[in-house]
């Protein structure tokens, strides 16, 4: 299947092409044609599955006409490549025969947990929107609000927005969501780890109740899943890939062991693969920092990464990993998203997940790229139930471990 065969109008398989996109990915392929139907969508995909095309894509498509009654300054900036070209933007405005006739108001609004989430969807719409009239802007916290504001006060057509920015600027009435037709919750799950889901809840009320709805997780924690229940209206489903597949170029190891006892178990396989990145799996944020805070009493060096961590901590521990600074990094979850390392040799499950599901995205972080990879996963009395469901979803059965290391 080709974009082409989705019904994609000209402009934007003009932009798709410019970036020698043709093919689009599994989850574009199952859910812009049910985005563009004006269906609502339950997407589980992780980062990396082309999901932002997924959402993007049919965005720019419903609005791309509407945009055009105000003016053509936004297609002209977008062709010129001149977004953030002040003075060209002037020039725009000054030869344009077309004259703004009135502000524009948010028509869809994207909701994602980060800043850099946030940039890379808004570049997306900069790339697939470039030969449309469709005006956006992206708002997140961290910077001064005043050059977000000023761009709100011209009139966007999409916002992108992190939850804490966006709540702070509807308080100060910078922002009205009365028009949007359209709202977007993209990494719900990651949302929840970061402590995001009260901001969200606060959000919903304040969105019209006919609305367009799209969420996308990588996972379905059962909190998730009843917030689906309750902002999506029969939903489409679509999946990235089928969550129980596992490559087979991991070998997937088992140790049953006691709790107390898990700390060793975990330095004595460290010790034993010093020359390997070892990504460690913890279930909680504190349990994260319990581990790491042991290990380099121990002299292993290693960092700690999860939602509590400040956005550059955790950028600068996911740089010290990825350059081999450091060779051990303890991860929540959803934090573990931003690991994209092809060489990672080894993963290791201190904790269970509680989702089945989850056990294939964690030790898919190895065994990438034809590379071979190794997983070692502890359980004790109480994680077996979990255990079970993992074996039933894989069809597999970890090889037993009773030797440590």
């Amino acid at each position: 299947m080709t974009f082409s065969e989705l019904k994609i109008s000209e402009p934007v398989l003009r932009a798709l092409d410019d970036l020698q996109y043709s093919i689009p990915t599994v989850i574009q392929q199952k859910a812009i044609p049910v985005a563009m139907a004006g269906r609502d969508v339950l997407g589980l995909a992780q980062t990396g599955t082309g999901k932002t095309a997924a959402f993007a894509i049919p965005i720019i498509e419903r609005f791309k006409s509407g945009s055009a009654q105000y003016d053509d300054a936004g297609a002209r900036d977008n062709y010129a490549g001149t977004r953030n070209n002040a003075g060209a933007r002037a020039n725009s405005k000054r030869t344009s025969p077309f004259r703004k006739k009135e502000k524009r108001e948010i028509q869809a609004l994207i909701v994602t947990p980060t800043r850099e989430l946030a940039i890379q969807i808004d570049d997306s719409f900069t790339d697939y929107g470039k030969y449309t009239s469709v005006r956006h802007a992206v708002i997140f916290g961290g910077v001064k609000q005043n050059p977000q504001v000023r761009q709100l006060e011209r009139g966007v057509d999409v916002l992108i927005a992190t939850p804490g920015r966006l709540l702070d600027l509807i308080g100060q009435g910078f922002i009205k969501l009365d028009n949007v037709k359209v709202f977007v919750l993209d990494e719900a799950d990651r949302m929840l780890d970061m402590g995001f889901i009260h901001d969200i809840r606060k959000l919903l009320p304040m969105l019209p109740a006919k609305k367009q709805t799209m969420m996308f997780s990588a996972t379905m924690p059962k909190e998730i899943d009843t917030i689906s229940k309750s902002l999506l209206d029969r939903p489409v489903r679509v999946e990235a890939a089928p969550v129980a597949s596992v490559v087979d170029t991991i070998d997937q190891y088992l140790y049953y062991v006691e709790k107390p006892d898990k700390l060793e178990l975990l330095i004595s396989l460290i010790n034993k693969k010093r020359n390997d990145r070892v990504l460690v799996f913890s279930r909680t944020k504190h349990g994260a920092d319990k581990i790491a805070k042991t290990l380099n009493r121990r002299h292993i060096n290693c960092e700690a990464i999860h939602g509590n961590k400040s956005q550059n901590a955790r950028q600068t521990a996911l740089n010290n990993f990825k350059s081999g600074k450091t060779k051990i990094i303890i991860a929540t979850d959803i934090a573990a998203r931003g690991i994209d390392v092809q060489d990672l040799g080894v993963v290791i499950n201190y904790d269970l997940p509680d989702v089945a599901e989850t056990y294939v995205h964690r030790i898919g972080r190895t065994g990438r790229a034809g590379n071979t990879g190794v997983a070692f996963t502890f359980c004790t009395k109480e994680e077996k139930s979990m255990l079970n469901d993992i074996q039933k979803l894989t069809k597999k059965h970890l090889k037993l471990n009773t030797v440590q290391g």
